[in-house]
């Protein structure tokens, strides 16, 4: 014990000393150089007032350049690790692993004040200051140095009036149909970037209405600042010399579409041979390999539509979005039709697809706590075009296995062998109806259809069918829909062995994993992601889910008698009604530094004859990689419930409920481009609907109750994540902070964390290995 503390002891003051070197900021600062810690900025005229000259404060202060050193809570974390590696001109595999992990000072060498005072005072000039000054000075202390820029603003221009200088020309009167909604406004100050956008503004309502050709460079919008009283006039007109084709509209005149177009092809574009006219447009495929069809319900443009740059981008956007196309490129030329105050375009569209067919196999590899070890390897096989109109044909395989390879029983193995097909129509197939949309995103058809034998070798086998037909629609790029009116699940165990029965006699429980179940209805999903185009950004996420099981079957199929489930086939109907939402939020500290939360709130009804609990199939599960990570995975409850057998080697965790709730929050670091950390909270359980009233073994404390919130499960921890861009590995390390399977008073335990003793970290450290963010 003394040779254990005494080693401690040594380690601390190790780690103390590499520490307080590493804390010499100016350690390989060279000489006659200094360490930059930063730019401040202060106002000295005197016609401002304290809040004007805040204000400048606040536009400006960003703007000199370098940045100073990243800090983390005020101190310089990454240029501390840089200093640990020592001399940069040291090698050894270790040194440039740690320099990688931070950054190298920055020099006050480095820090031009002329070109940053320019810069101060450029800005200063476009947002109104026209007569603004600036200069910078520096100040060293110890190896350390800061710049100070001063600024002299002057007075603030505002705009007095603003003139729409327009003919009776059409596109006179259509830039003067703009003026109402302005983005310039009387008595705003004068910002360069506000005359930008107006200009972006009337560019992009003109496009909208078929000018073409028409750019915001056409448009001039003169500033008079001769009136006085720090006032000016803004003037917008079209510049003179303006090309006649930037001012007239045009609609859409011919539609050609290639779609089998080779990027290295010699073929000429406005070679229309063997071309077939369908609908209003002009194909090229000799080929035949798409069927003309498809087209009319992806493109935006017809012959004869005014040109609009919303149905141009709507139109490549669902020609990506088919999945069928490897490059989607079209261009614009002036028809020979276009004399006149109305000029016409023709449009063509050349479309390279990606290979039909594809043949892709997949081998994944797993280790358990409890000593098992799996594989798993998928074979899939890909159409893209199955019958010719962009259909999506996917039919895989898979083999997987899960062996014990270490523990005190041996032989339960688990085996499983599956397969499915999953076809996918670009269009809503609804009889005696016709859909379409007119997003971005395609509708699609989806019909699932696959099976699955599960053998767990000792215990028993399940059966398992699935069938499903659906819908899958996005009105945006932040929403979407997923219907599925027709829903089948049918699970039938097999083969349970005379060990397993004998099981049930002293753990009832174990019934429900063998139950036959047949599920027969519908399901509908929604999820809103406004940060699928900036995964580090701050905002929410939100995913709903409603399933439900046998209301219609159970309106049609009469009862086999009071307290009976209704069957078809000799097999039981599960009947529930099952919601859950997930909800997050993350928000951005700054670029490298994030909060991300998570709450997951589910709720499942059983009713019907004999039904007591969900299927098992559609319980709610928690613990584990993604959930609450310092409990094995399926572990936890229901209640304040805890399996006697759970320490036994031979314990599969498997533990459900009817009612879920889970929290979560982690903060995330990023410490170099391949590098993040992560601190993490994880709270939340799940409970039964009803009471278990099983007469062999009852589970006390099951039941969802008013005090819930006195058995939650909490842990906490802390992560390495190996970001690779295309993959990103985690590793997690969690202990419990409160355990809801102890006696009431007793369930917080983070007053008994000692990580000197090994049997404390076997019993409360848990290692996840996964691949991605948890959420």
């Amino acid at each position: 014990m003394k040779k254990s503390f005494k080693r401690i002891i040594y380690f601390t003051a190790v780690i103390i000393n590499l520490f307080f070197v590493s804390c010499n900021t100016t350690k390989l600062v060279p000489k006659g150089d200094a360490l930059y810690t930063g730019a401040k900025v202060k106002v000295t005229d005197s016609t401002l007032s304290k809040k004007e000259k805040n204000k400048v404060i606040d536009f400006t202060e960003h703007l000199p350049r370098p940045k100073p050193n990243f800090k983390f809570l005020g101190l310089p974390i990454k240029l501390f690790f840089y200093n640990l590696a020592g001399d940069p001109k040291k090698k050894g595999f270790i040194r440039k692993f740690i320099r990688k992990l931070g950054e190298p000072p920055v020099l006050l060498s480095s820090v031009n004040l002329d070109y940053n005072a320019k810069v101060l005072k450029s800005y200063l000039e476009n947002v109104g200051y026209f007569h603004a000054d600036a200069n910078g000075d520096t100040t060293v202390k110890k190896k350390k140095a800061s710049a100070t820029y001063t600024l002299e603003p002057g007075a603030l221009y505002t705009i007095k009036e603003v003139k729409f200088v327009t003919d009776s020309t059409a596109l006179g009167r259509a830039i003067e149909a703009t003026r109402s909604k302005s983005i310039l406004h009387p008595g705003d100050a004068f910002n360069l970037e506000v005359v930008k956008g107006e200009r972006s503004r009337i560019d992009a309502i003109l496009k909208e209405e078929g000018y073409y050709y028409f750019s915001p460079d056409v448009l001039l919008i003169d500033a008079d600042s001769s009136i006085g009283n720090n006032k000016v006039n803004m003037y917008l007109q079209v510049k003179k010399g303006t090309p006649p084709v930037a001012k007239k509209p045009y609609i859409i005149d011919d539609v050609y579409i290639y779609p089998n177009y080779r990027l290295n092809g010699a073929s000429a574009d406005t070679s229309h041979a063997n071309k077939d006219f369908y609908k209003g447009y002009y194909i090229v495929d000799p080929r035949k390999k798409f069927k003309p069809k498809l087209f009319p319900r992806i493109l935006r443009f017809d012959s004869g539509d005014v040109y609009n740059r919303n149905d141009h981008n709507l139109t490549l956007s669902r020609l990506i979005n088919l999945n069928v196309f490897k490059f989607v490129n079209n261009r614009f030329e002036l028809s020979p039709n276009s004399e006149g105050d109305t000029g016409r375009l023709n449009t063509y569209y050349y479309l390279t697809p990606m290979p039909k067919k594809s043949l892709r196999s997949e081998i994944a590899a797993n280790t358990k706590t409890n000593g098992y070890v799996g594989s798993l390897i998928t074979l899939t096989f890909k159409n893209r075009n199955t019958f010719r109109a962009a259909e999506q044909l996917d039919i895989h395989g898979d083999i997987g296995t899960e062996v014990q390879s270490s523990g005190r029983q041996s032989g339960f193995n688990t085996y499983s062998f599956g397969g499915g097909v999953t076809f996918g129509i670009p269009k809503f197939v609804v009889p005696f109806f016709r859909f379409n949309t007119t997003s971005a995103y395609v509708p699609k058809t989806k019909i699932d259809l696959s099976y699955e034998l599960l053998n767990r070798r000792k215990l028993y086998s399940l059966n398992s069918f699935r069938a499903e037909l659906g819908y899958v629609w996005k009105p945006t790029v932040k929403k979407q829909h997923e219907f599925n009116p027709f829903s089948i699940n049918y699970v039938q165990a097999l083969n349970v062995t005379q060990l397993y029965r004998d099981s049930l006699k002293t753990d009832f429980t174990l019934k429900h994993a063998i139950d036959t179940q047949f599920i027969i209805g519908s399901n509908y999903a929604f999820t809103w992601d406004p940060l699928i185009n900036d995964p580090t950004g701050t905002g929410f996420y939100f995913n709903g889910l409603s399933d439900l099981s046998g209301n219609v079957a159970g309106l049609l199929i009469p009862s086999s008698g009071k307290g009976q489930q209704k069957r078809i086939f000799n097999a039981p109907i599960s009947q529930y009604v099952k919601l859950q939402s997930d909800l997050r939020y993350y928000y951005a500290f700054t670029k490298s530094t994030r909060l991300a939360n998570r709450i997951i709130i589910g709720a499942g009804y059983p009713y019907g004859g004999g039904s007591r609990e969900l299927p098992f199939i559609k319980q709610f599960f928690i613990g584990g990689n993604n959930s609450i990570r310092a409990f094995r995975s399926r572990s936890i409850g229901p209640g304040t419930y805890r399996n006697p057998k759970y320490d036994s080697s031979r314990f599969l965790p498997d533990q459900s409920g009817d009612i879920k709730l889970e929290m979560n929050t982690e903060l995330r670091l990023k410490i170099n481009t391949i590098l993040e950390g992560a601190v993490f909270f994880d709270a939340g359980n799940i409970w039964l609907y009803n009471k278990d009233t099983s007469t062999i073994n009852p589970r006390p404390g099951v039941q969802f109750s008013k005090n819930f919130l006195k058995e939650l499960a909490v842990g906490t921890g802390v992560g390495l994540r190996i970001n690779l861009q295309i993959l990103l590995l985690r590793i997690d390390i969690a202990t419990p902070l409160r355990k809801p399977y102890l006696p009431a008073g007793q369930r917080w335990v983070f007053n008994q964390i000692n990580f000197t003793s090994k049997e404390w970290r076997r019993q409360n450290l848990v290692l996840n290995l996964a691949i991605g963010y948890p959420f």
